[in-house]
Order: structure tokens, then C-alpha cells, then sequence
């Protein structure tokens, strides 16, 4: 992970906290191609070295969007041959951040178009400002979503609600995101961060690696059947119980004392 990126803003806050910023506000903090290299850098460089993270939080620059999705207006003169490489960064992106094993609160502040609803149902949960409004609009540019739209959003609010919100293209607002699944937490305007850091800093205190573990394993149980599910689980579980975590976290309860987790 670089310290700095063209099109992102990176703070580290505590010692096991990121929050990640698109930070393109000028441009509807939409995707381009430098965004779709420095997405995919950031969640491969993770994937590799967690460099003592614990959750990520990510928003975007200003009040009023999250992410308008790809940046239609470089795309516009694009051949086909450069519309699809493109596109294949932006997948690689996508796969990246789905695998990155730190989870990622969404912290959406405003208006999620496109491929940016696309990635918050990339992130592991979202919480949302109460102007926050959504859509995935592809079909009504002729295409349809890219970026795992047909994929998570079924998974998000069930098979029906999705094939209504994809086949119309329609906007619908932060409450509707939230009674359908696809939101966690609605919240006021300008408590969206306060919210977001309150849970990111509960994650925080929690072992490292029982995190990354509990994710992954919640991850493969929606997409096999229950008895192979759990079978991941208890491999995923066994790799914790020689932890040095595992020690602390027993003889810290016992101790009547907060646990000091080291990620070993």
C-alpha cells in the first residue's frame, strides 16, 4: 500500500484504523482509469500484508457524493478494445477489494450511481447519511452492471428487489436502502462518520486474526451448502487455537481486563 494515491485519500487513524477517501470531488468522485490502478493496488498490496489493520472505513470526498460510478466522460471517445481493458483493471479491482481480508465499512455520504452502489455491496456493511440516494443505472446507458451488480445485490436484498431496482434503473433513498437489506444503519447527515468510526474502533479492539478468519469464513457460506460452510468453519477456527491471541483473550477474561491483542 502507497502512502499516497492520485485519486484516493488515505488516513490512518489509531493505530488500526484507514479510512480510504475517493477523492475525486471535482468529477463526482467517479472512477477513471488511475482510480480503477489505485483501487487495485491498495486492495491487492492489503491482501498481502494487512500492515496491522483492522477495518477500513470508506467514503467519499465532500457532502454530496459518495460515487457517481465510472467516469462516463473519459469513456465517452473510448473504442470498444479500450472500453473492455478498462473494464478488465476495473474487475481486477473489484476481485481485489471482495478479497481484501480487513473488513470495509461503506461510510456512503451522499449519492451511490452506478458502479458506486456496486461498491458498497462490495464492502463487507454500510452505513449511510440520510441524503445518501442509490441506483444502479446501467441499463439505461445501454449496458448493465459490471462490477458484481447482478451478483451481490441479489445477495443484499433477495432476487426480486434486485431484478426491480437493476431492470428499472430507478434511484431510491437511504430509508428504502435500509428496510431492503442493503443498508445497515441510516444516520443523521453530519453523524455519518462519528457512527462509522464508533463501530470501526469496536472491530478495532477485537483479535486481528479471529477477524480476518470470521470474515472469510462468512463469506463462504453464501455460496456453498451449509455442511461445507462448516466444514470451512472449523478449519478457519482450528487456525486460531494455537494462537498467541487465543492465550490473551482466555487470560484476560479471566483477569477480569481488557484483552491486548498483538495479531500473533
Amino acid at each position: 500500500m502507497k502512502d499516497n494515491y492520485d485519486t484516493l485519500k488515505l488516513e490512518r487513524i489509531d493505530d488500526h484504523l484507514l479510512v480510504v477517501t475517493f477523492n475525486r470531488p471535482e468529477a463526482g468522485n467517479s472512477t477513471n482509469t488511475q482510480m480503477g490502478r489505485d483501487l487495485f493496488d491498495l486492495w491487492s498490496s492489503l491482501y498481502i500484508n494487512q500492515q496491522g489493520l483492522r477495518c477500513i472505513i470508506l467514503t467519499g470526498a465532500g457532502d454530496k457524493i459518495f460515487s457517481a460510478g465510472g467516469d462516463l466522460k473519459e469513456r465517452n471517445n473510448m473504442t470498444d478494445e479500450q472500453w473492455q481493458q478498462q473494464h478488465a483493471l476495473f474487475e481486477k479491482s473489484r476481485l481485489a477489494h471482495l478479497e481484501c481480508p480487513i473488513p470495509v465499512i461503506a461510510a456512503v455520504n451522499g449519492a451511490a450511481y452506478g458502479g458506486g452502489t456496486e461498491t458498497l455491496l462490495t464492502c463487507d456493511f454500510v452505513y449511510a447519511a440520510k441524503r445518501a440516494r442509490f441506483a444502479l443505472t446501467e441499463i439505461t446507458l445501454g449496458i448493465m452492471p459490471g462490477g458484481m451488480g447482478t451478483q451481490n445485490m441479489p445477495r443484499a436484498v433477495g432476487l426480486r428487489r434486485a431484478k426491480e431496482i437493476i431492470l428499472t434503473g430507478k434511484p431510491f433513498d437511504a430509508e428504502q436502502a435500509y428496510d431492503w437489506g442493503l443498508v445497515n444503519k441510516v444516520c443523521e447527515n453530519d453523524a455519518l462518520m462519528d457512527d462509522v468510526l464508533e463501530t470501526a474502533r469496536t472491530i478495532c479492539s477485537n483479535a486481528p486474526l479471529a477477524i480476518y478468519q470470521a470474515k472469510k469464513s462468512m463469506n463462504v457460506a453464501v455460496q456453498v451448502d451449509l455442511h461445507n460452510g462448516y466444514a470451512f468453519e472449523i478449519e478457519a477456527y482450528n487456525r486460531l487455537v494455537p494462537t498467541e491471541d487465543r492465550l490473551e483473550g482466555v487470560r484476560a477474561f479471566n483477569e477480569k481486563r481488557k484483552a491486548q491483542f498483538k495479531g500473533r
